[in-house]
């Protein structure tokens, strides 16, 4: 986080964000350094003054151009209180005029005057500022404001921001700034990441893509948004990442079918680089390996089950138009004073649990299949067993915080996860013998021999 500083800030994701109003109103930076190329020559405009109304430069069709022409009530609504106040705010915002180049700036103690204490009036006008209604037939939400229309609004109300050119900055205070609940058992948990999944598949599909950014969006910061929504389309690849072992185990077939010096090099290089960043983000972040390896767990187990529905919910979204709902997140209540994490073990059935369930299931069933080939084959290939084994139960592993949270507080395994288990071996047996049925053939009835 510390590091996207050098860029435009860090992305502002949950909790743990404050804004400036004077930003939140649609207002460009005070300050802001925008470059236009003609013909390979760069000209620089340098924005130093105090009050504008939104830039041309905007990520929507219809561009504002100034508050006369368009009015405070269609931006702000029709509180007078409320929109004498934002000259208050846009004074605020402005840098100290302790420097030749800041013209029209405050001068330094301006924000130590005393202010009057709100009285009745005031307080009742807030009340109806901050209702619901107030918003009709306003730019608040979608323009102006909190954005609204997506579920990660917090992704975009930041995207916004560095968009028009803001910037943001990481602190970390010596007290806890923020604090709050979170769920904790898996079934909650699964929940909230296909709500944040979706709604980052919602950007992707919509105008709040990185790709149409303007040009006050800094090249590494756009990358940084595109990650946002982009990330969740690699549940594809790590779905059938893990049932490759799986697939090399039924066939007999290493994943890798010839090995060279080019390959392998590759490899060691592409492994080497990731751990690098691996211990990088442990050093960074000062956790232990104990609490990375577990979030490298849980990334797997999100990833294909949340991170797969989220994309196909997106994808039927753009296509069919059918909307997606979402229920709200159960927190941790902590009401139970003698076991803080009860909530922990609570098991929900959910249909996110039929990836991760199945991903299990068919590597068990393979790693027997292989094993039983290899021990009762003529010339056993103990190489290529080994090769399959390791990437299964490296699979396993992953899935293991899965397998365990199933179990719930007396380790115990629901009953449909039976159900569900056994239809899908039989399946997975009955299938598998139909496409690769036994050649076993055995000779004529006069004592012939046995072909394998």
């Amino acid at each position: 986080m510390r590091a996207l500083d050098g860029l435009q800030g860090p992305m502002y994701v949950g909790t743990g964000c404050m804004f400036r109003r004077y930003a939140l109103y649609g207002f460009e930076p005070p300050r802001f350094i925008e470059h236009t190329g003609v013909f390979g020559r760069l000209k620089t405009k340098v924005n130093r003054n105090a009050l504008q109304a939104r830039s041309n430069i905007d990520d929507e069709s219809q561009p504002l151009t100034s508050d006369s022409e368009v009015g405070f009530p269609q931006k702000f609504g029709s509180s007078t209180m409320f929109t004498d106040s934002i000259a208050v705010a846009e004074f605020q915002a402005r840098p100290l005029a302790d420097h030749k180049s800041v013209k029209n700036g405050r001068p330094p103690g301006a924000l130590l005057v005393p202010r009057p204490p709100l009285d009745a009036p005031t307080v009742a006008e807030a009340i109806a500022v901050i209702s619901c209604w107030y918003e009709d037939k306003t730019e608040w939400g979608d323009r102006i404001g909190w954005i609204y229309g997506s579920v990660t609004e917090d992704v975009v109300t930041g995207y916004r921001m560095h968009n028009r050119g803001w910037r943001s900055v990481y602190c970390i205070t010596k007290r806890d700034a923020f604090r709050g609940t979170a769920p904790i058992n898996l079934t909650d948990r699964l929940h909230q990441v296909l709500r944040w999944a979706t709604g980052s598949v919602e950007i992707f599909f919509s105008k709040n893509n990185a790709f149409f950014a303007t040009r006050r969006l800094k090249f590494l910061q756009r990358i940084s948004y595109l990650n946002v929504g982009i990330y969740p389309f690699t549940s594809f690849f790590l779905v059938i990442y893990c049932f490759l072992p799986a697939l090399s185990l039924f066939s007999g077939q290493f994943i890798v079918q010839g090995l060279n010096i080019a390959f392998l090099t590759y490899l060691l290089l592409i492994t080497i680089c990731l751990t690098l960043i691996s211990l990088l983000e442990v050093k960074w972040s000062g956790i232990a390996l104990e609490e990375w390896w577990r979030n490298e767990q849980f990334w797997v187990i999100g990833g294909s089950s949340a991170h797969l529905v989220a994309v196909i919910q997106g994808l039927l979204k753009v296509i069919a138009g059918i909307e997606i709902s979402f229920k709200l997140t159960t927190k941790s209540s902590g009401e139970d004073e003698d076991d803080a994490y009860a909530d922990l073990y609570l098991v929900k059935w959910t249909s996110l649990f039929i990836m991760p369930l199945t991903i299990i299931i068919i590597n068990v069933v393979a790693v027997i299949m292989g094993c039983l080939r290899t021990v009762y084959s003529v010339i056993p290939q103990w190489n290529k067993l080994m090769g399959s084994l390791f990437f299964s139960f490296w699979v396993l592993s992953h899935m293991y915080p899965f397998a365990k949270g199933l179990m719930g507080r007396r380790g115990r395994v629901p009953t449909i996860i039976y159900v569900w288990a056994g239809l899908l071996s039989i399946t997975i047996a009955l299938l598998w013998i139909s496409i690769d049925p036994p050649t076993d053939q055995v000779g004529s009835a006069s004592g012939g021999d046995i072909e394998i």
